[in-house]
């Protein structure tokens, strides 16, 4: 019987895609979003029976008046910050790790050390807090580290340098507060590594985990891998690059080294680990950073690519007791293309009027997912950088593929740009 309510806190294609999941969750009868988007403000009317609404104010407060039965952190912002931690205290079953098992975000300087700590495969690094350590440390690199703050960035945070040189200017900038802030005051350079990235997601209750289907982002703005990195420009999954058997290695080697960590450091793990690894030349995976909340727009394509009662599994794995067959992999594949603002990743044009978005759902297996939207009245505009995920499932990546543009292309809105090559390197070949 359909009796729960959830909460979901964010605003973003994440958690319009979590929403419209648990809402289809059996054990679900509402969902409540806070402060949400135009997509998550109304249910579809294939859900006309149950509820789906945004609610307005600070987190506690909605928590405090609607009374959920769980409460889903959507960004890392507010992990990093303790929320987790402060809902529990009231009482709230929470689905987002507590503050100190946050770190794993939101310090790469943590995670690096935690990584060695717990003999988990990642590349050579090197921490400077300081400008004077970092032409020693620099000189340690014999090809150009990769530089990372060291903080949160949006996904913005790092810079794949050419050159020794670049590498300095962005590391001393970044200690300058110059670029990111205070995330940037300590710097971590890295061993460049070879290879293809993934995203592997895992639902954690502090001792066991389910492994979600592996999944490809494609970070940078322009077709090709081209231009700056942004928060995420589509995906698709599963990724064939991840094997069954490799899939294995990274559970072992990877994954539950890590929840094992965690517990023996005192920060137990429940929630949603992303691991973005990237699989060398050789095939061996190798830990590229940890998220600690679902990737965005990766949850996208996973949400379309899984059965079973998603609400059960996120409530089980808050509560320490995971049911391991409360959600399972489906046959399906899905592909994700995030339509973005004039101006992004710099400053977004926003206000723009959207049209067509009706139309795009009604191409076959497509939902296309609000990020930065707003409504005015009846109208959704644009209201951030990256604005709808149009996201398409079939049962092959290739029709997948097709149904998403097909959508794409009955969108309008003035300055909208999007990649055109999402998935395509795996269309070309399936270990890409």
């Amino acid at each position: 019987m359909a009796s729960r309510k959830v909460l979901v806190l964010g605003s973003g294609g994440r958690e319009h895609a979590l929403a419209l999941r648990l809402l289809v969750s059996p054990s679900v009868r509402e969902v409540v979003v806070a402060p949400g988007n135009a997509g998550t403000a109304r249910a579809p009317s294939s859900l006309s029976q149950k509820v789906l609404r945004n609610a307005s104010g600070g987190a506690l407060d909605v928590a405090r008046a609607e009374r959920p039965d769980l409460v889903v952190i959507g960004p890392e912002q507010p992990l990093c910050d303790g929320l987790a931690d402060v809902l529990a205290a009231e009482g709230h079953v929470v689905f987002g790790p507590s503050r100190a098992a946050a770190r794993l975000e939101g310090s790469k300087a943590f995670m690096k050390e935690f990584a060695k700590r717990h003999a988990i495969p990642t590349a050579r690094h090197v921490v400077v807090s300081s400008p004077s350590e970092l032409d020693a440390a620099l000189a340690a690199f014999d090809a150009p580290p990769v530089v990372k703050a060291d903080g949160l960035c949006a996904g913005k945070g790092v810079l794949v340098a050419p050159d020794h040189e670049s590498a300095r200017s962005a590391a001393l900038a970044m200690l300058a507060g110059e670029a990111f802030g205070d995330a940037g005051r300590t710097v971590v350079l890295e061993e460049r590594i070879e290879g293809r990235e993934a995203s592997v997601h895992a639902i954690c209750d502090g001792e066991r985990f389910v492994v979600l289907p592996a999944a490809q982002d494609h970070k940078r703005i322009f077709d090709g891998d081209a231009g700056p990195n942004t928060g995420g420009m589509g995906t698709y999954a599963p990724a064939p690059l991840v094997t069954p058997e490799l899939s294995r290695v990274v559970e072992e080697r990877i994954l539950r080294p890590a929840l094992r960590g965690m517990a023996a450091e005192g920060a137990p793990f429940r929630g949603a680990l992303f691991a973005g690894l990237m699989i060398t030349n050789t095939g061996e995976p190798m830990l590229l950073e940890f998220n600690v909340r679902f990737g965005d727009p990766e949850t996208q394509v996973l949400m379309e690519t899984l059965d079973g009662d998603f609400a059960e599994a996120l409530f089980g794995a808050a509560r320490g007791a995971l049911a391991p067959n409360a959600i399972v992999a489906s046959s399906r594949h899905a592909v994700c293309v995030v339509v973005a603002a004039a101006g992004y990743p710099g400053t977004p044009r926003t206000g723009d009027r959207i049209e067509g978005i009706d139309a795009a759902e009604a191409v076959p297996g497509v939902r296309v997912y609000h990020a930065g939207t707003r409504l005015d009245g009846e109208q959704v505009l644009t209201a951030g950088g990256r604005v709808l995920g149009v996201t398409a499932a079939a049962d092959t990546l290739d029709l997948a593929h097709e149904r998403a543009y097909t959508a794409v292309t009955r969108l309008r809105f003035e300055g909208m740009q999007f990649r055109r090559d999402i998935g395509t390197r795996a269309l070309m070949s399936p270990r890409a």
